[in-house]
């Protein structure tokens, strides 16, 4: 629409001219609306800008706005405006108003402005002008700011002890106070009809934009955020929301952004701007820089969006890769040299399915707790073993005495040194590895656990074991399988938002005969068709060489498949050897 509306501008105001990216030509207004002469009226047309097509009297004879406004204003057909749509529908606000209003009432205040009153307001640049425009008046010892009505009366002013905001009280019809009715200046919404417009918390944080020429509207406090209407906005193109600077306002402005949508840029303060500072002590402290900055932190406003900026996004793409790069990264490995050369190390999703008994946990453990041995943060959620039979199988492993052994401690010397070396590195290991058997964990109490161990571990990546996927806790048995699938796009979220690598372990469906004994493949998981998307590796934990062989009771032994990934082929990955009696494998 930007040469259309340039087109239409330059149509009806005889005599401009373009400057640049900006049209002046004489008001067509000034002369009536009681000034001697015309003054300038200028459209800015700049069509990358927020304010494209705005128009401003500098004489301030008539409120600025966008090309529906002009032409409301010049009596011109609204079907042939630029943005005129027959089919729209307007905000009408279910309101009874009632048959009195402020209006002379605000005449009177507006002529009690004293120079004192008029000084005050000129320290933060805002012109006696800008007042009269705006009605703000002075009834002897408190500003009078009016709240008019979408009817073009005033049926409410809130009145304001000058230099102190806290002082006030609201005069007028009880039913048009505060929170009932929280727009100041909120006849500006329709005049910027398909453009932009400021929200400020405020009334006096709203003057200092209006003596630069900028429409809004504005809420007296903080509060009155929320009992804004977001459909008095519809018709917005883009919104600033101006707020103090303080946490709580931003909350409040944000909590609006949400209910209003996308259009909505929060205004930005520049780093070490003092807490609760405004745009009131801005423009007091810039004096004719204030225009300046404003325009800065236009420019800097950061959209509301559901999206990261490209910049941002591209900042942490080549993060990524420089992570990877680092020890932290290259640490995520099993520390079985067939599986990591097969997979790149453990990272993503890792599902890991298997027969009851075949030793899952076993498997899992030795890869969790080698990883934590190797400064890797692990959570592991255990539903199956216990902290107490973790804990004695690992020291089992690594110790090479088997569990009875470790109960009696009836150790030669060779084990006593052996035994020692073991405690000493499951001292070290418990900093890194956190057993969690709470049967009532929530994806949101995960992400705590996991953003605690990576804080105290100042660590980037962390390593989460689900053991076992069928046992992770369901409001309802009848639920399990919708369940798992929420489970699993939890995990993908969690995957991608706080750089997690899982470990699950999955139960696996019987086949002929009640038997696992077939070649593995995806449809052998439990209970969820989501394994196939959601996992990035899929395997399957398989006793002997062959799941059809029988098993060699003397030498047990288990083979790794991989039954499908995102990067890597499928087949067997390797074959492990039962370290028994010690709960280990060891890699053949």
């Amino acid at each position: 629409l930007s040469e259309v509306t340039r087109d239409f501008y330059l149509q009806h105001l005889p005599g401009a001219a373009l400057e640049n990216t900006t049209l002046v030509a004489p008001c067509p207004f000034c002369l009536g609306h009681g000034k001697e002469s015309a003054g300038r009226i200028v459209v800015y047309l700049n069509k990358d800008g927020y304010f494209h097509g705005f128009f401003r009297c500098v004489n301030r004879c008539v409120t600025g706005g966008y090309p529906l406004w002009f032409a409301r204003l010049s009596g011109i057909d609204l079907t042939t405006v630029p943005g005129f749509d027959l089919d729209r529908e307007y905000y009408l606000p279910k309101v009874e108003y009632p048959p009195h209003n402020l209006n002379n009432e605000l005449l009177q205040h507006s002529e009690r402005v004293t120079p004192r009153i008029q000084e005050h307001f000129k320290e933060a640049g805002i012109q006696p002008t800008l007042l009269k425009e705006m009605k703000v008046g002075f009834n002897g010892r408190y500003l009078v700011y009016p709240y008019f009505r979408e009817d073009g009366n005033c049926y409410s002013a809130r009145c304001v002890f000058p230099d102190k905001p806290d002082d006030f009280f609201w005069h007028g019809e009880e039913d048009f106070y505060g929170d009932k009715h929280p727009l100041f200046n909120v006849e500006d919404i329709g005049r910027c009809e398909n453009g932009s417009l400021f929200i400020c918390e405020g009334e006096e944080n709203l003057l200092a934009l209006k003596q630069l020429g900028f429409p809004g509207v504005a809420v007296h406090g903080l509060n009155s955020f929320e009992k804004i209407d977001p459909e008095q906005f519809a018709h917005i193109k883009t919104i600033f929301i101006a707020m103090r600077n303080s946490a709580e306002s931003e909350a409040a402005a944000r909590q609006l952004a949400s209910r209003i949508g996308f259009k909505v840029r929060l205004f930005p303060w520049p780093t070490n701007t003092p807490k609760n500072y405004s745009l009131w002590q801005l423009a007091k402290e810039k004096g004719k820089a204030f225009q300046e900055v404003i325009v800065s932190m236009l420019t800097n406003s950061r959209a509301f969006s559901p999206f990261a900026s490209p910049a941002k996004e591209n900042g942490q793409f080549f993060q990524r890769l420089a992570m990877e790069k680092g020890d932290s990264y290259k640490a995520l490995h099993s520390g079985f040299t067939k599986l990591d050369a097969h997979l790149d190390g453990i990272h993503g999703i890792n599902i890991i399915g298997g027969a009851p008994k075949v030793g899952k946990s076993s498997f899992m453990i030795q890869m969790a707790t080698e990883m934590s041995l190797r400064g890797v943060p692990v959570l592991y959620y255990d539903f199956e073993n216990g902290r107490q039979k973790i804990y004695q199988r690992t020291l089992s492993r690594l110790s090479k005495i088997d569990s009875n052994g470790l109960r009696e401690q009836n150790f030669s010397e060779e084990e006593r040194k052996r035994y020692e070396a073991a405690c000493v590195k499951l001292k070290k290991m418990l900093y890194y590895f956190r057993v969690i058997n709470d049967r009532k964990v929530t994806p949101e109490i995960m992400r705590k656990h996991i953003d605690f161990l990576r804080h105290e571990t100042r660590s980037e990546y962390t390593v989460v074991v689900i053991d076992s996927l069928h046992k992770l806790p369901f409001k309802e048995f009848s639920e399990r399988r919708t369940g798992i699938d929420a489970w699993l796009r939890q995990m993908e979220s969690i995957r991608d938002e706080l750089h997690v690598s899982f470990l699950v372990i999955s139960e696996l469906s019987r086949g002929d005969g009640g038997l696992y004994q077939e070649t593995p493949h995806m449809g052998m998981f439990k209970g969820s068709g989501d394994i196939e998307y959601s996992a990035d590796n899929a395997m399957i934990f398989s006793p002997g060489a062959s799941p059809s062989e029988p098993l060699n009771p003397d030498n047990r032994e288990n083979t790794l498949w991989l039954v499908a990934s995102r990067e890597h082929g499928p087949g067997p990955v390797a074959t492990y050897g039962v370290d028994y009696p010690y709960w280990g494998f060891s890699e053949k």
